[in-house]
């Protein structure tokens, strides 16, 4: 697949998530935008797939499980070319393939998501079933800090290090706001990097909105031989758009024209 340079692509991504909200009326914006780096770097440069055969056997997977950012996602998938460019009108309207938790009808999508706690799970298993019949492709999933209160996620984080999967990474998007608050406040996680690895995970942290420190992280995978890794990426909710930044309202808040033209203008850095 051709590559992307990352920082061109994140700035793209955001756009079209800004404009696929405001059109669809849909939210999640501050979800998205989050993780835009993320998937930037991933989509961009890491990896191994091909939008023309999305079902081709040796790609890697990623495994979006917090499917609420769903305009992200479809937003890097147009851009690849998985569908075409001019789905991204129809988001969030009646009859549109493009529906408001990433689904996995659409091309290029593992699985179907946003009722949380289930992405990491299905990756622990598609990891191992790869492990287990020789395959090389690596299998991703995109967490949510506040999807780890989930504990399906933690059934499956004790699973992967029993089973040595160091074939599947783990990336949580630790923004510290979730949908009732902030993260510490509603069940907090701290020590999380301490939990992971006394859950047997090899770890790492990271400025998860640093387009070059993510870049770094992401092509020295895996982080051990014999242990699966997990990425703490340490984000801001929003970023990009200051209005937005570090806001519970832009979890479920949509922009409207007036806000639209200003956060495009800081996007391409008009302000």
């Amino acid at each position: 697949m051709m590559r992307r340079d990352p920082i061109e692509f994140a700035k793209t991504i955001r756009r079209l998530v800004l404009m696929m909200t405001s059109n669809g009326q849909a939210s999640h914006v501050g979800s998205c935008l989050s993780m835009t780096d993320i998937l930037a770097v991933l989509y961009g440069c890491i990896l191994n797939i091909d939008p023309s055969k999305p079902d081709w056997p040796d790609r890697d997977r990623l495994i979006v499980s917090k499917g609420h950012a769903t305009a992200a996602v479809y937003a890097v998938l147009a851009e690849l070319g998985f569908f075409p460019h001019d789905w991204l009108d129809s988001y969030g309207k009646t009859g549109s393939p493009l529906i408001g938790h990433v689904s996995h009808t659409v091309p290029g999508v593992e699985l179907s998501t946003g009722s949380l706690g289930h992405g990491l799970p299905v990756g622990a298993g598609l990891a191992l079933a790869a492990k287990r019949s020789g395959a090389t492709w690596h299998n991703f999933v995109i967490l949510s800090d506040g999807e780890l209160d989930e504990g399906s996620n933690w059934e499956a984080v004790l699973f992967a290090a029993h089973h040595g999967l160091h074939n599947l990474t783990a990336i949580v998007d630790y923004n510290k706001l979730q949908g009732f608050g902030r993260t510490e406040e509603v069940l907090g996680l701290e020590p999380l990097a301490d939990k992971w690895r006394a859950f047997g995970w090899a770890l790492h942290e990271v400025d998860g909105n640093d387009i070059s420190a993510l870049q770094e992280t992401l092509s020295s995978l895996p982080l051990s031989i014999d242990k699966p890794s997990v990425i703490i990426a340490h984000t801001v909710k929003g970023k990009g758009v200051s209005f937005m930044e570090d806001s519970l309202d832009w979890h479920y808040k949509t922009p409207n024209e007036t806000q639209l033209r200003e956060a495009l203008a800081e996007i391409e850095g008009e302000v």
